[in-house]
């Protein structure tokens, strides 16, 4: 059985840095000087040769933050706020249009700290001081 090699299968391997004669001497298909051409050079990742990278170049951009801000309700527009005689989430709801993302409530206004008694949920809170 003689088996041989499909033609064109198989090249020689590129000896690399044997004389000028080769073809692949001198600098031994490494190009130039410098850094590159050093044995154990490693880029780094988005490296622009010294150059200020893209990354660092462009401005920062997005945050979301894990903190929910409540949604604010401004009592001295929205009087029917004041008429209800507790002052939970759902009884807001029943007043005013509130998103269904909606879990806290801020009551802001000039008048909101006299409602401070009436309200029974600890997600609504009031601003002013007690």
């Amino acid at each position: 059985m003689n088996l041989t090699k499909a033609k064109g299968s198989t090249r020689k391997i590129k000896r690399i840095g044997r004389g000028q004669g080769s073809g692949m001497g001198k600098t031994a298909t490494k190009g130039g000087k410098g850094q590159t051409a050093r044995k154990g050079y490693n880029e780094k990742r988005g490296f622009e040769g010294g150059q200020q990278p893209l990354q660092r170049r462009l401005p920062k951009v997005g945050f979301n933050s894990r903190v929910q801000k409540p949604y604010e309700i401004n009592v001295e527009k929205v009087k029917a706020v004041a008429t209800l005689s507790e002052i939970t989430l759902s009884s807001l709801k029943e007043v005013y249009k509130l998103p269904k993302s909606v879990s806290k409530v801020k009551l802001i206004g000039k008048s909101a700290k006299d409602l401070a008694s009436k309200i029974k949920d600890e997600n609504i809170s009031f601003s002013g001081k007690e």
